[in-house]
């Protein structure tokens, strides 16, 4: 037992050093999927594509905004097409090419996986087959010339393709350069003392035990990396708190929706800290208004602790020191329809 419990607390310091390290200049791009000018430029404009919904009023670019910063919509829960609604909140899309684990349930293990589902989710692009996604794309002359000239392939306009395509453009989107960073790599003044409180309190309290990895989420994969095996967390994991029935807290059943696993029950992918000051509302229903009361919510539904204005305000300040440099982003020039 005291080997045991000496090895955990050794990987609770790795991770807490660990967590604190400046975001890596480049994500992981898979061997079947080299990165180039011109499939970023073609993934750029599928993303903000609405014609890839069924009735042309939703893209990728919808839910996930990064012209206007959060990479999110700002909304509680997404709309989809005719106005329908989901259940839980937009993850942002800025640096979500470094985790292992997409979506709330953490359902899919890519980008590229990922970016096959809200194409024919019922309450998002609503497409009835990812075949008629294909087939509508395939009457768009410009996207039939630009598929050959990217993949080459005897029948480049596939669905595989199409993905790889979205998630190249979705491996440019990231923000380094954040205060934070800055202070790791010797800034000293590029946090305010209290920020700098606030860092300490993130890691005495913990926080990093689940916000590890240089993205402050739960899972990484870059080359050297260590293992974190624990991407996906409870939530909430110490039941009965005030919050439990002021935000709907436990309605959802997270994880258990996809595996009907009673171990799966209210597990959530822990989403990256980075930006966050951008990504309200807060947790996976959105319900939380503002990034004090989510820092609030999580002392007490994760850790058990009821936190003083002072350490709470701190958090929050050291919070926002991880909001990053963002690449600015411009709306493509769609191909047309005919020509």
């Amino acid at each position: 037992m005291r080997i045991v419990a000496a090895v955990s607390l050794a990987f609770v310091a790795t991770t807490a050093q660990a967590a604190l390290a400046p975001l890596p200049a480049m994500p992981p791009v898979p061997a079947d999927s080299p990165m180039s000018a011109a499939k970023v430029a073609l993934g750029k404009q599928l993303f903000f594509d609405p014609r890839l919904s069924l009735d042309g009023t939703v893209s990728c670019a919808s839910c996930h905004d990064v012209v206007k910063g959060g990479g999110n919509d700002g909304r509680a829960t997404a709309i989809g097409v005719a106005g329908k609604t989901g259940s839980r909140n937009a993850p942002t899309v800025w640096n979500a090419a470094f985790l292992n684990t997409q979506f709330w349930d953490g359902r899919a293990a890519s980008l590229e996986e990922q970016a096959k589902g809200p194409m024919i989710n019922p309450v998002e692009m609503a497409m009835p087959s990812h075949n008629a996604v294909i087939q509508r794309l395939k009457k768009i002359p410009g996207y039939s010339r630009q598929f050959a000239a990217v993949f080459g392939d005897r029948d480049p306009l596939t669905l595989d393709n199409v993905v790889r395509a979205i998630a190249a453009y979705e491996r440019t989107l990231l923000t380094p350069d954040s205060p934070v960073d800055r202070f790791l790599k010797g800034d000293k003044q590029a946090l305010t003392a209290q920020a700098q409180r606030g860092m300490k309190l993130f890691q005495d309290l913990r926080c990093v035990s689940c916000h590890s990895s240089p993205t402050y989420a739960g899972y990484i994969t870059i080359p050297g990396a260590l293992f974190y095996p624990w991407n996906l967390q409870r939530f909430p994991f110490f039941k009965g708190s005030i919050y439990d029935a002021k935000y709907e807290l436990t309605k959802d059943l997270g994880r258990y929706e996809v595996t009907k696993q009673e171990k799966d029950k209210h597990m959530y992918r822990i989403p990256s800290l980075r930006n966050v000051d951008l990504t309200g509302p807060y947790m996976h229903n959105g319900k939380v208004p503002n990034l004090e009361e989510a820092v609030r919510v999580m002392a007490k539904t994760q850790l058990n602790k009821e936190l003083r204005d002072e350490e709470a305000k701190a958090i929050v300040a050291f919070l926002k020191g991880l909001t990053g440099r963002l690449p600015k982003q411009d709306k493509p020039r769609l191909p047309a329809d005919r020509q």
